[in-house]
């Protein structure tokens, strides 16, 4: 699954015109990841005259206009919401903005300022719990959050359905769900919604409207 996910934070940023580079190719056995190893992608816009980084965390596509260079992190585990308590539990989420992957990346980007950023499912839903996250998250070092909704609501706005997108598995799979009207172009849906089922008590007044 983490091949997926990489793919998917892979063309992402090449759609926005990102050079990306996969430092580490295989998978450390009977033993921890370094540093260095935690270190998923490193990607770097040629397009970015001036490298500004946003001051809020969560970010949009939009907020990447100004990003040059940045090292990420993908972090799939789409089942659940990131909260404070996984970062705690699991520090290793977030190694890979220590000092030593950073001391990598400037290898191959120069000593020039660089964002840190985050790919993963979903922060906490509600207020306070989502404030608190982003809070510690700053904390940590790292300056942007990007969901994979965003990510893929940009892939499948981009994907022409008249296009044969041979060379990307990834960009063929949306091209037919979006042929075949499983992707609605105009709301960006990756799947169509259903119709909400009237409650009870809607029903009722809709009956003693008829019987009135």
């Amino acid at each position: 699954m983490s091949a997926v996910n990489e793919s998917v934070v892979r063309e992402y940023f090449e759609q926005l015109g990102y050079l990306v580079s996969q430092p580490r190719k295989y998978v450390p056995g009977g033993r921890q990841k370094t540093a260095v190893e935690e270190l998923d992608l490193i990607v770097f816009n040629p397009q970015v005259k001036e490298h500004k980084v946003p001051e809020h965390l969560i970010w949009a596509t939009a907020d990447l206009k100004n990003v040059a260079r940045a090292v990420v992190g993908v972090r799939g585990w789409h089942t659940e919401r990131f909260y404070v308590s996984r970062f705690e539990q699991t520090p290793d989420i977030l190694r890979f903005v220590e000092e030593a992957p950073i001391r990598f990346a400037e290898k191959l980007l120069g000593a020039s300022p660089i964002a840190k950023i985050l790919c993963i499912p979903n922060l906490p839903a509600s207020g306070g719990l989502k404030d608190k996250t982003c809070e510690v998250l700053k904390l940590k070092g790292l300056d942007g959050v990007i969901s994979f909704r965003t990510m893929l609501l940009e892939l499948a706005g981009r994907v022409d359905v008249n296009m044969n997108y041979e060379k990307s598995d990834l960009l063929q799979s949306i091209r037919l769900l979006k042929n075949y009207d499983l992707i609605k172009d105009s709301q960006l849906d990756l799947f169509i919604k259903k119709r909400r089922r009237p409650r009870r008590t809607e029903m009722k007044e809709k009956i003693g409207e008829t019987s009135g």
